[in-house]
C-alpha cells in the first residue's frame, strides 16, 4: 500500500493548544480480472504523537478520493471524527 500526502491542517482545541493535522490518500494494487490490476483508494489522517486513523478500500474512483481529501483537509478533520465523516460522505 502507497500513502500519497494530501495537506496539512491546523486546529486550535477548547484549550487554545495549536494541533496539526496531516492527511494521505491510501492507494492499493488488487488483481481484479486475471492479469487486470485496479487501484482502491482510502484516507488516512494523522496527528503529531503517533496517533493516526485510516479507512482502506473506500473507492475505485480516483476522482471521489480526490473530493474526499479536499473536504477533509478543508474541514480539518480529526483522527477522531474521521470514521464518522467518512460514513456520512458515502
Amino acid at each position: 500500500m502507497r500513502e500519497l500526502y494530501v495537506g496539512q491542517c491546523g486546529q486550535t482545541d477548547e484549550e487554545g493548544r495549536q494541533h496539526c493535522f496531516s492527511y494521505y490518500i491510501l492507494i492499493e494494487e488488487r488483481t481484479c480480472a486475471g492479469e487486470l490490476v485496479c487501484e482502491e483508494y482510502g484516507v488516512k489522517v494523522s496527528a503529531p504523537g503517533g496517533e493516526s486513523v485510516s479507512i482502506p478500500r473506500i473507492t475505485l474512483s480516483a476522482r471521489r478520493i480526490g473530493d474526499l481529501a479536499d473536504l477533509l483537509v478543508r474541514g480539518g478533520v480529526t483522527p477522531s471524527t474521521l470514521e464518522d465523516v467518512v460514513q456520512d460522505w458515502l
